[in-house]
């Protein structure tokens, strides 16, 4: 017997499992710090059109990256216990589908930047490139995680540049700090999939720092901490600034009580928990700009 026709309820189901909208923790990963680069540009008081569309564009970018992902992945994930059942790995969805979803997204968002400046687009093209080729780098480079970084740190570059028409130094150090805290999260994240990736020949940062993978997540997130307040220093904040960066120092240190036992399912959480980090340190640059706003940069 042939499995009846799937309707278009089910359909849009999958769909959105694909997207990975029912799993909303990697929007908001890719969201903070595009928050955190809108705020930085505009001073405290961004453009609320502009915040609109990085929104949205966020939560499209971040979709078509997952289907993009999960069509690289296709041969890999049916081995891998915790994608196993993802629509494309279980054959629910076709790889034509998958495409054509992936170009309907990026094609969405695109056209939601059409009115800003062209600077902006070029950003976006090379955003759309380093998302799309991601999921290749595990592959071959050791540390895959550092990529991800860049690529869920754009928003950053494009932020000033629709802000400002430009992308200052800082604004590319601030990127840095980004791609520091990607790599730590996202270690975690591999370190639930060791294992399994062992076995297919994936390259992730917790195969590659072994044994001081702990270690090395520690050292990413005190980077990050300390990048983010060097760029607030250079741009002027205060206590409320460093209060949020304060916050985020012990939601890192409690992912260390998480993970330094390397339990799958508490790797997993700490991962998760990263949204926090990201959200503390985007509260305590509102807050600042709120209650300091004339505090010029020591420039």
């Amino acid at each position: 017997m042939t499995a009846p026709p799937i309707n278009w309820r089910e359909r849009l189901s999958l769909y959105e499992k694909l997207m990975r909208l029912d799993k909303p923790i990697g929007i908001l990963l890719l969201l903070w710090p595009t928050l955190w680069g809108l705020w930085f540009a505009g001073d405290g008081h961004p453009n609320w059109t502009l915040v609109w569309i990085f929104v949205l564009g966020t939560v499209l970018m971040r979709s078509a990256g997952c289907v993009i992902n999960d069509y690289a992945d296709r041969n890999f994930d049916p081995h891998v216990e915790r994608t196993k059942n993802r629509p494309l790995a279980a054959g629910k969805v076709t790889e034509k589908e998958a495409l054509l979803l992936a170009g309907v997204l990026s094609l969405c968002a695109f056209l939601l930047i059409l009115p800003l400046d062209r600077l902006v687009w070029a950003y976006a093209v090379a955003a759309l490139l380093v998302a799309a080729s991601y999921p290749f780098t595990k592959r071959f480079f050791a540390i895959p995680q550092a990529y991800l970084g860049i690529a869920f740190g754009f928003g950053i570059p494009m932020a000033y540049a629709a802000q400002t028409g430009m992308v200052p130094k800082i604004g590319w150090i601030l990127l840095l700090a980004n791609v520091f805290w990607a790599i730590a999260y996202d270690t975690q994240y591999a370190m639930v999939d060791r294992d399994d990736d062992v076995k297919i020949g994936i390259r992730t940062s917790a195969l590659t720092f072994g044994r001081f993978e702990v270690s090395a997540i520690m050292l990413c997130y005190a980077a990050t901490l300390a990048i983010l307040a060097y760029v607030g220093w250079h741009e002027g904040r205060r206590h409320w600034y460093f209060a949020g960066l304060a916050l985020a120092a012990l939601i890192a240190v409690y992912h260390y009580t998480l993970i330094r036992g390397r339990d799958r399912g508490l790797c997993f959480k700490a991962f998760l928990h990263n949204n926090w980090f990201g959200a503390v340190v985007f509260a305590g640059l509102a807050f600042d700009f709120v209650f300091n706003p004339m505090v010029m940069p020591p420039r």
